[in-house]
């Protein structure tokens, strides 16, 4: 298999460390430099002792970015053989091994599975990123519908966020459990952060 040499760490333990990727005619479409800076300025300061969901991870630069801020425990979802296999080489270079899981499955659909693969039962940080187009560029508007299985699968701490990455064309409204309350643009994508609003007041 060939292997690219993607993006670098940008803070934390393994600062500068460079990620394998996949080649650049992969259907895998990596986050940005500048939207993964500004996503993890943003959660800084959630992030040491977290838990940490990588859904559609791709080929893991944003659970790798997690670890190096001393993220506890990274768990990575994605169904690509090839983007697994690359996540997996990663941490092994990186010596993350046993702080990591790797599931391969497609992050669409209940996700009530994952505690019970990867051994962890909540999640204080949820990052999401699934693809924007199919094979024939037409949209895809996923984000919704991840998000109500976060929900139903319970697998959000109580204090816990989730971060959506999608098109601006897509706007995932918060479903029923869980607060929209920030939005970040970088031009055609946006970042939309969820929280699980506080309970009515007595």
């Amino acid at each position: 298999l060939f292997y690219n040499i993607g993006m670098r760490i940008i803070a934390g333990s393994a600062r500068g460390r460079k990620l394998l990727s996949v080649p650049k005619d992969s259907v895998v479409r990596p986050i940005s430099g500048r939207i993964k800076q500004s996503l993890f300025d943003i959660i800084r300061p959630r992030l040491p002792g977290s838990r940490f969901l990588d859904l559609f991870a791709g080929t893991g630069a944003v659970g790798m970015e997690a670890l190096s801020r001393l993220a506890e425990a990274v768990v990575f979802v994605e169904r690509d053989k090839l983007c697994v296999s690359v996540i997996e080489k990663n941490l092994a270079r990186a010596g993350w091994t046993g702080k990591a899981r790797v599931l391969r499955a497609s992050a669409l659909g209940p996700l009530s599975w994952i505690p019970f693969r990867s051994g962890t039962s909540r999640f204080d940080l949820i990052f999401m990123g699934p693809p924007y187009k199919d094979g024939d560029k037409k949209p895809l508007f996923y984000c919704r519908s991840v998000l109500e299985s976060v929900v139903s699968s319970g697998i959000l701490a109580e204090d816990g966020w989730v971060i959506a990455q999608h098109h601006q064309n897509e706007d995932p409204a918060a479903p029923a459990g869980l607060k929209r309350f920030r939005v970040e643009r970088y031009g055609d994508s946006r970042l939309s952060f969820y929280h699980k609003p506080p309970p009515p007041a007595a």
